[in-house]
């Protein structure tokens, strides 16, 4: 059994490699919040690694979402069970996803119950997309996509934020800021997801209807952290919801994404309000 200093060492190391974005602001978080949220980011990073896998088919994907799902489900999470549910797939596979058991054993005991309800209703919601080609058609299709993919992330970390110190917000703004999140990324792939067969966009909707998506979301993320006072806290919910915002606005100036100096210099001017 590795220790625990190695395992958080090795938790924030992958989840650098996986997530300059999220690796930021995780990193400025006190040290329970720092275990908390990381462990959460890389247990729903290894269930998106195979929602997204170009090389599994649907039917395996399914399969492994939803076993992952009741796997999840139970009091004490079955390492040996898992790793046998993916063996005949682990070489396809990234770490971040083989260790889904280490990330769990991360996570501080008081809130690892929230983070694998969390995770195991995202499976589910996953293995429901893929079974459905990811076909949106409408603006509730998007809803209901984005909810289970991004939303959900918001409502855990306003129960983490809660079981921490008290601090209380609200879950529907926690979806919007979530979905806006994920509407950017959605704009920023969408070339690379357009290769694979993959069209997020409802129909009748052109790039101007999910840039509104996106930004109409982002206010609620506005408004969501107004009701933080923890700074700690604060600081981490102002990054990404920056970094989406400046990437719009690259984006709508020609842009495809922000380059590494411009990441830099958005968390530099966060860094300097606090």
């Amino acid at each position: 059994m590795m220790n625990e200093a190695k395992l958080q060492k090795d938790a924030m190391h992958i989840l650098k490699l996986t997530s300059r974005t999220f690796y930021i602001p995780i990193k400025l978080l006190n040290p329970t919040l720092r275990k908390t949220v990381g462990s959460a980011y890389l247990c729903m990073r290894a269930i998106d690694e195979i929602e997204d896998h170009e090389e599994l088919h649907p039917d395996i994907k399914q399969y492994l979402l939803r076993s992952t799902s009741k796997l999840l489900q139970n009091e004490l999470f079955d390492e040996a069970a898992y790793r046998d549910l993916l063996k005949p797939y682990e070489s396809l596979l990234p770490e971040v996803t083989l260790r889904l058991g280490d990330w769990l054993t991360v996570c501080p005991a008081g809130i690892v119950e929230k983070v694998k309800e969390s995770t195991s209703i995202m499976a589910d919601g996953m293995a429901k997309w893929v079974e459905k080609n990811f076909i949106i058609k409408t603006k509730e299709d998007l809803d209901d996509y984005t909810y289970y993919v991004a939303g959900l992330v918001g409502v855990m970390l306003s129960d983490i934020w809660e079981q921490f110190d008290g601090t209380k917000t609200d879950r529907e703004l926690a979806i919007g800021y979530g979905r806006g999140l994920q509407a950017v990324n959605m704009l920023r792939n969408q070339d690379e997801d357009a290769d694979r067969g993959v069209n997020f966009i409802p129909d009748g909707w052109t790039r101007k209807e999910l840039y509104e998506y996106a930004e109409a979301n982002l206010k609620k993320a506005d408004e969501y952290i107004e009701s933080i006072s923890n700074k700690n806290i604060l600081l981490f919910c102002k990054i990404p919801l920056a970094l989406a915002n400046r990437t719009i606005n690259a984006m709508q100036s020609g842009q495809e994404k922000m380059n590494r100096k411009e990441v830099e210099s958005t968390v530099e001017a966060i860094l300097n309000e606090q």
